[in-house]
């Protein structure tokens, strides 16, 4: 009878070879699967606003748009495609010595760049449904907004939550990993995201999504986001591609890579592989 699951140090060993595997993908494919993980997430993305934008309950919006993000990092586990913050765990299998750092670096540039240019296609795409219009044009103002709120973190605070979302991500895909069958993967993957989203934490590849979508809708629902949210126009034109890195992503990314790369791939690599390793 085959196992339900794997154990930790199982685990461990799976990781490890899937990072070789990983680094040893040609370019094409870094950029095919990796753009189709950045609109994965935008799946999520865009689903976690639809069905919380209208409800006023802080609360129970959040936990709303939370339910439903994680189909995201589904797709990309269980479809297959490459996420950079999921292929944080690559890090155990350099600190194996089973890859080199080029090797690492070239996945990790090649799978952020095609992320970026998924997630921000499928905003484009979004915008251009006509979508945002929902609730006489409220979906619009909520995605200026997100995207307005996240370039005001600043760098500590959003390093910070990144560290922590970061830390969520990869002990989904590691649970996940564990699990032999679909069910018990879709609930390894559920429950860290949506903790993670409801948290408030913050994701590279996600805000790769909802902070051009907050670009694109500027000029149509700018007149609405400041109705309802207080956004004037001068704190509207503070919301750009500039600020979306400055004010974002570069604090986010390297976050990310702490929480993911280094502290849970480093714990995992130390407890769970080298460790098993050392007493054999």
């Amino acid at each position: 009878m085959e196992k339900e699951f794997l154990t930790p140090k199982e685990c461990g060993q799976a990781t490890v070879n899937v990072g070789v595997m990983k680094s040893q993908l040609c370019v094409w494919r870094m950029i095919l699967l990796g753009f189709l993980a950045g609109v994965f997430i935008a799946f999520g993305g865009f689903a976690s606003q639809m069905i919380s934008h209208s409800i006023d309950s802080t609360g129970v919006a959040k936990f709303a748009g939370a339910a439903v993000f994680p189909v995201g990092l589904m797709l990309v586990v269980m479809a297959g495609a490459e996420l950079f913050t999921g292929n944080n765990l690559m890090t155990m299998a350099l600190f194996e010595k089973k890859i080199g750092f080029g090797r690492l670096l070239k996945n990790w540039f090649f799978v952020y760049i095609s992320n970026l240019v998924g997630s921000v296609l499928f905003a484009w795409t979004i915008y251009g449904t006509g979508l945002l219009n929902t609730s006489g044009g409220k979906l619009g103002a909520v995605a200026i907004n997100t995207a307005f709120q996240k370039i005001q973190i600043g760098f500590g605070p959003a390093f910070l939550r990144a560290i922590l979302c970061n830390i969520l991500v990869v002990l989904a895909v590691w649970l996940a990993a564990s699990a032999n069958d679909i069910i018990g993967k879709i609930g390894a993957i559920w429950f860290p995201i949506m903790l993670f989203v409801l948290s408030g934490f913050e994701h590279s590849i996600a805000n790769m999504y909802f902070i051009p979508l907050g670009i694109f809708s500027k000029g149509q629902f700018g007149a609405k986001a400041a109705e309802l949210f207080n956004i004037s126009s001068e704190k509207l034109a503070t919301l750009n591609w500039g600020t979306m890195w400055t004010g974002n992503l570069i604090a986010v990314t390297l976050g990310n890579i702490v929480g993911g790369a280094l502290i849970i791939a480093g714990i995992y690599w130390v407890t769970y592989v080298r460790e098993s390793k050392a007493k054999q």
